[in-house]
């Protein structure tokens, strides 16, 4: 996590500064806005890993190791499951109500809602391919 967190402090960091540049420079108050907002967009997550790359075993990935001390067991993953595309299909009828009217909001919500309540029932008991 030391990676990321330098990774992300640096660039929030350079963007931060620019931003400042850029507001003395410009005299132009929504830009000035927008970098510094995203500079602190950087910044944030940054601190959280260095936060918890002090806390945790250090990795492989953070020292200067071999291929063969990263190998080995990874995690475990969840299985394929149909709810992540039913949530999208909600999410893309609920944008289509936004541009088309708003009736398509009738079918949006309860698909979306249908959708989360079916990850969460999954989740919590497993799906047919975590066993």
């Amino acid at each position: 996590m030391k990676t990321e967190a330098r990774l992300l402090l640096g660039l929030g960091v350079f963007v931060l500064v620019m931003g400042i540049v850029y507001g003395i420079w410009s005299k132009e108050l929504s830009g000035t806005v927008m970098l510094i907002g995203t500079g602190i967009l950087g910044i944030f997550p940054g601190l959280y890993y260095r936060y918890w790359s002090k806390r945790m075993a250090e990795r492989p990935e953070d020292t200067d190791a071999t291929v063969v001390a990263g190998a080995g067991l990874i995690g475990s993953f969840p299985g394929s499951s149909i709810w992540p595309f039913v949530l999208g299909m909600g999410c893309w009828l609920m944008v289509l109500a936004l541009v088309f009217g708003s009736w398509l909001a009738v079918v949006a919500i309860p698909t979306i809602t249908f959708a989360l309540a079916g990850a969460t029932a999954e989740g919590r008991r497993g799906g047919a391919a975590s066993h």
